[in-house]
This record gives C-alpha cells, sequence and structure tokens, in this order.
C-alpha cells in the first residue's frame, strides 16, 4: 500500500507543465550566460596581464615611397623594439599608410622575433658578444655592477629593454638604426652562460673558471 502511494506521489516527466519547463530553461541560459561572461573577463584581464610587462620603444619613424605604375606610394615606416627587462627582448619593422598603423604592425613583428637574454646576477651579459648586420658591427662586453648601460642609438634601447643593466657597447661600421638595433640583436642570442657552455663540451664548470 505504501509503495503504491509513493509511486502515486512522484510526477511523471508528462506531469511537469510546460510553464515550469521554460522557466527551468531560461534558469540554465542564464546560469551559461553568467559562465560565459566570467570567463571571457577572466581571459580579457589574463590578457592585459600579459601585455602590461611588455615595453615598446619607437626607433625610427620614416616616410618611404615605393615607385608603383601610377607614380609614387608614400607609406611610413616604424622601427620599434619590445622587451620585459626582464632578459626578452625584440625588433620589430612595419609600414603602413599611417603612422599607427605602421608601430601596431612593428610591435606584433617584435613580439615574433623575441630573444632569451641570459643575465647574471648583476644584470649584465656572461660573457662577450660580436653581432653583424649587413654594415654595421656591435661588440659588447660585461661590466661591472654600477657601470651603467654604456651604449648609443638603437643598441642602447635594445639593451636597456633586454634588463641589462651594466654592459660596455661599441657600435663599429654602419650608422644604420636598423642594422644597429639587428646587429645588437645577433649578439644578444650569441650569448651563453658558463654552464651552458660547460655542458656542450662536457667539463666541469669549475674548469670553466680555471
Amino acid at each position: 500500500m505504501t509503495d503504491s502511494n509513493s509511486k502515486s506521489q512522484v510526477p511523471a516527466a508528462a506531469d511537469i507543465p510546460p510553464a515550469a519547463e521554460g522557466q527551468q530553461d531560461q534558469q540554465q541560459g542564464q546560469r551559461r550566460e553568467r559562465r560565459e561572461r566570467r570567463e571571457r573577463r577572466e581571459r580579457r584581464t589574463r590578457r592585459e596581464e600579459r601585455d602590461s610587462e611588455w615595453q615598446e620603444r619607437v626607433v625610427q619613424i620614416r616616410r618611404v615611397s615605393k615607385t608603383v605604375k601610377g607614380g609614387k606610394k608614400m607609406s611610413f615606416r616604424a622601427i620599434l623594439v619590445v622587451g620585459n627587462e626582464k632578459g626578452q627582448v625584440g625588433v620589430g619593422v612595419g609600414k603602413a599608410s599611417d603612422v599607427i598603423g605602421a608601430v601596431r604592425k612593428g610591435v606584433a613583428d617584435g613580439k615574433k622575433h623575441l630573444v632569451k637574454v641570459p643575465l647574471t646576477s648583476s644584470n649584465s651579459i656572461p660573457t662577450v658578444a660580436l653581432g653583424r648586420d649587413g654594415a654595421a658591427s656591435v661588440l659588447m662586453r660585461p661590466a661591472a655592477p654600477g657601470t651603467g648601460v654604456i651604449a648609443g642609438g638603437s643598441i642602447r634601447t635594445v639593451l636597456e629593454l633586454a634588463g641589462v643593466k651594466n654592459v660596455l657597447a661599441k657600435r663599429l661600421g654602419s650608422k644604420t638604426p636598423l642594422n644597429n638595433a639587428r646587429a645588437a640583436m645577433m649578439a644578444l642570442s650569441a650569448l651563453r652562460t658558463h654552464k651552458a657552455a660547460a655542458k656542450e663540451r662536457g667539463v666541469p664548470l669549475q674548469q670553466m673558471y680555471s
């Protein structure tokens, strides 16, 4: 008797009114919408935090022209350096019909060509480095704490955004800002720590200092 009463008290799916079903669907849709909004907000916050640690500096903006069939097509070329001052830096070039578009393209290009720079405890480079691009050559040497960044032009911008605080750098050859910046990038990308060099040679780390 009890079993028959309990079974009769449980409403079947057909007994649920259509209004209640619509209300449940509406509540589920609202919960799903709130969850999607929260996920979008979290993704936007993470993206802003990731972008906030990057710094951008314009090295040069020039008006350039390209000869086409109908005459000359004028545009702007922007050279930018992007870095986080924690050992990552990149040089980018962007061209567009307006300055803002050229800068935006330069930033995107710089983030595509990032270089990891090994830094010492004194925020200097571990060894002597020489980079070359075209007719420009850059020589870099480690420096003691308190020396500062002894460099000029686009080389100084690259070193500062890479997080190097003490270094001696000399520009050799061409004075073109883009070639000098790329030569500095070549020099920084060729750097290796003593630990990495000892591992490649298969010798103890103490032997590297002897």
